[in-house]
C-alpha cells in the first residue's frame, strides 16, 4: 500500500530554511510527543519508526492515528508528521515539476506552511512509483532479462500497455514517453499476472511495495531523473522539539532504506504490530552509532 494523501487546508507561504533549522535548546521541559500518521499501514509504519526512534533516545513519544494528519500538524494536535516528499509537494503545490530527490526536497521546504519545517530526508529510502516489465520484455529492450533502465521506455512508448492497481496514482508521462491511460486491476497479484501473460507492456507499482514479485523487472530510474522522488520524510512543528529530539528523528535518514522499509511493510501485511516491527528494526540498526 502506499502512503495516506497528505491534504490539509493549508495555506503555502515560502520558508528560505533547512530541514534542520527553528528548534529549541534542550532545556525545554520534556513531554510525550505525539507522531501522526494516516491509516494506512504504511503511514502507521513510518510513525512507529519515528516514535521508535524517539525512544531509543530516552523521549516518550506515541502514535495518532487520523484521516488528515497534515491538519493535525498544522493545528498544533500532533508535532511529528512522517511523509514522503513528493506527496507533500504535489498537495502544497500541485503540478510542480522538480524529480530528483534533492530538488525536491528544496522545493518541498519552500511550500511548508509557516510553522511546519521538515527534517532530514531519507536519501536510500524511496517509495516511488515504478514500472515492472516481464523478463522477455527487458531482455527485448536491453539485451537482458535481469535489469533495465526506465530511460529505455522512450525507444518503445508506441503501443504501451500499462496497468495500475485502482486507487494508486502513476505518472501521466515519464520523460518523453507520453503515456496511455492506464488500465486498472483490483489488486497487485492479477496485475502483476497480466504482466507476465504479456496482456500488459508494464505494470505500475512503487519501489517499496513488499509484493514486487521476483519474476519481474522493474525499470531503474536513472539520473537524470524521470519519476519524482519520494523520499521519506518526517515533518514537525517550529519550536516543539529539542535538540535531541530533532537529532533522533534525523538520524533515522541514514539509517533507513528502501529494502527495510519493504521489509517491515511485509510484516506489517502478514499482520504483525506497527510499533513491534519498528522497534524491532531499531534494535538492529540502532541511532548514533
Amino acid at each position: 500500500m502506499r502512503a495516506g494523501r497528505l491534504v490539509a487546508p493549508l495555506i503555502a507561504a515560502a520558508l528560505a530554511l533547512a530541514g534542520c533549522a527553528a528548534h529549541t535548546e534542550d532545556h525545554r521541559p520534556s513531554h510525550e510527543l505525539v507522531v501522526g500518521s494516516g491509516r494506512d499501514s504504511q503511514s502507521m509504519l513510518l510513525a512507529a519508526i519515528y516514535v521508535a526512534a524517539l525512544r531509543s533516545y530516552g523521549f516518550g513519544a506515541r502514535t495518532e492515528t487520523a484521516d488528515d494528519p497534515m491538519a493535525r500538524l498544522d493545528s498544533g494536535a500532533v508535532t511529528i508528521v512522517p511523509a514522503l516528499t513528493g506527496q507533500v509537494l504535489q498537495t502544497l503545490q500541485p503540478g510542480a515539476m522538480p524529480l530528483s530527490d534533492a530538488q525536491v526536497y528544496r522545493a518541498m521546504i519552500a511550500a511548508l506552511p509557516e510553522g511546519v519545517l521538515a527534517g532530514d530526508y531519507t536519501t536510500a529510502a524511496e517509495d516511488k512509483p515504478v514500472l515492472l516489465v516481464s523478463q522477455s520484455t527487458a531482455k527485448a529492450w536491453v539485451g537482458t532479462d535481469r535489469s533495465a533502465d526506465l530511460s529505455a521506455l522512450s525507444k518503445h512508448c508506441d503501443g504501451l500497455i500499462v496497468g495500475i492497481v485502482a486507487g494508486h496514482q502513476a505518472p501521466a508521462s515519464v520523460g518523453t514517453c507520453r503515456l496511455s491511460v492506464p488500465r486498472e486491476f483490483g489488486d497487485d497479484t492479477t496485475m502483476f499476472a497480466a504482466v507476465r501473460g504479456g496482456q500488459l507492456t508494464a505494470g505500475w507499482t512503487t519501489t517499496a511495495d513488499p509484493a514486487i514479485p521476483g519474476d519481474l523487472v522493474a525499470l531503474a530510474d536513472g539520473k537524470p531523473a524521470l519519476i519524482q522522488a519520494e523520499n521519506v520524510v518526517p515533518l514537525y512543528r517550529r519550536n516543539a522539539l529539542t535538540d535531541r529530539q530533532l537529532l533522533a528523528i534525523n538520524e533515522v535518514a541514514g539509517v533507513l532504506d528502501t529494502a527495510a522499509l519493504a521489509d517491515m511493510r511485509r510484516q506489517v501485511a502478514g499482520g504483525a504490530d506497527p510499533q513491534a516491527v519498528a522497534g524491532g528494526w531499531l534494535a538492529e540498526h540502532p541511532l548514533g552509532r
